[in-house]
């Protein structure tokens, strides 16, 4: 059943990484299993609790990896020849557009997590001052 949806995908939006994957694209895929899914539990907690200034680090460590994977996957698909992949891939600049806007969120919403980690006066570090 999953296999079948997988190949669907792949066929309907011409993406053979997920068929193939390269061995770089392996590598993300073991990241993302043993660094980035561990991680979401944790930040939902810290974002629904609320006032837990400690996700500012994990989350920029979080949204730099994830945001360099993505530049790696979107050159790919921009400028890969895919004329040798067996399963195919995007072969017009249309279909490399349709790919890359499905893969472009996955940069989106860590550059807007960076951004807020940064930025957010919230997530500033506060210096204590020590008590003479």
């Amino acid at each position: 059943q999953l296999t079948d949806l997988l190949q669907q995908y792949a066929t309907a939006f011409r993406d053979p990484m997920m068929l193939q994957p390269p061995e770089w694209f392996k590598a993300f895929i073991y990241c993302e299993a043993f660094l980035q899914l561990p991680f979401f539990p944790i930040a939902a907690y810290a974002f629904l609790k609320g006032g837990c200034r400690w996700i500012k680090t994990p989350a920029i460590i979080y949204s730099t990896h994830v945001a360099t994977t993505l530049f790696a996957i979107l050159a790919h698909i921009l400028f890969h020849d895919f004329s040798k992949s067996e399963q195919g891939g995007p072969e017009t600049l249309r279909e490399r557009l349709v790919l890359l806007s499905i893969y472009l969120p996955y940069l989106l919403i860590p550059l807007l997590l960076l951004f807020t980690m940064l930025c957010n006066p919230h997530y500033k570090h506060v210096e204590k001052r020590k008590r003479k």
